[in-house]
């Protein structure tokens, strides 16, 4: 029998965990009852993990397994836990599909971008290499950016995530200035398709186009067209991990793009989560530590 490779031995955990011991046949219904109901089959997965000593997600896919310990986190109250992010640079390989994922998930207009990939090569030609290093909001537990704000409009919520109020938020772009890791944009309400034609015979101009780009957004659980001089058009605007995806039980769009795993979720407050064992990691580092902020963006290098 040939040997399966990776993801086909993830695949196979996750339905033996999912089964238990119950054999092929237990299989085949629990795959059909996950195709059919898949909250209803994750909430009984995360119960099993919760009350048996016997489950090792560490066998599973890095995503089953992040998935899994989000609704289970998501049981507890927000203040009961820390949400993290943990980047290891030794897997991104520059791709920018976190970036694009981000874009596409958040509609981001022109000039906003809430996870740019930096780029920077090191070395003597012809001994020379690439790093890459992905810079979300490092959603500090001591944010310089909240305390500037002349409205208050930019404070950490209740689960320890910074936060924009949009209908607060004035656009002074004090916070903007006041970031250290330049995490923080403005929109200027600018669109991609502001220079295109608008001619017959195009399989989509500019009005076409729009329609896309002018649809309303869903962060913080918000439906926000953008129109005219509505928020969020003049505010600032920034990295929240994802907390609309999040709260229904899905990782941030970043996370479940990237093609390295080099992105990592979850709770650091439950002590047996994959970011937990991460961040306990000897060649861990935060950046711009010695400013005090505390990010709760982790890297592994």
């Amino acid at each position: 029998m040939p040997e399966m490779n990776e993801a086909q031995q993830s695949r196979r955990n996750f339905l033996k965990l999912l089964a238990g011991t119950g054999g092929a046949a237990a299989v085949l219904t629990v795959v059909d009852a996950f195709a059919a109901e898949p909250e209803a089959v994750l909430a009984q997965l995360v119960q099993q993990t919760t009350t048996s000593d016997n489950l090792d997600l560490s066998e599973l896919d890095v995503l089953e397994r992040m998935r899994i310990e989000l609704v289970r986190a998501l049981q507890k109250t927000p203040a009961e836990r820390r949400w993290v992010m943990v980047i290891d640079l030794r897997k991104c390989v520059g791709c920018h599909a976190c970036t694009i994922a981000c874009v596409a998930e958040n509609k981001l207009p022109p000039g906003v971008v809430y996870r740019p990939v930096l780029e920077e090569e090191w070395g003597v030609y012809p001994n020379v290499g690439r790093r890459f290093t992905p810079r979300p909001c490092m959603q500090c537990d001591n944010p310089p950016c909240t305390p500037v704000c002349p409205v208050s409009a930019t404070y950490k919520n209740e689960e320890g995530v910074v936060i924009v109020d949009y209908d607060q938020c004035i656009g002074c772009r004090a916070c903007l200035t006041a970031c250290p890791y330049g995490a923080r944009t403005s929109d200027f309400g600018l669109t991609y398709n502001e220079v295109n034609p608008v001619a017959d015979g195009l399989i989509a101009g500019r009005v076409t186009a729009e329609r896309y780009e002018r649809a309303a957004n869903f962060e913080y659980d918000e439906a926000r067209p953008r129109q005219g001089h509505e928020s969020p058009i003049g505010n600032a605007r920034k990295c929240h991990f994802c907390l609309h995806r999040v709260g229904v039980g899905e990782l941030p769009a970043c996370v479940s793009t990237c093609i390295g795993r080099a992105t990592l979720f979850g709770d650091a407050n439950d002590s047996s989560s994959l970011v937990a064992e991460m961040i306990a990691q000897p060649n861990v580092m935060r950046l711009k530590e010695e400013l005090g902020t505390e990010p709760r963006v982790y890297y592994l290098v």
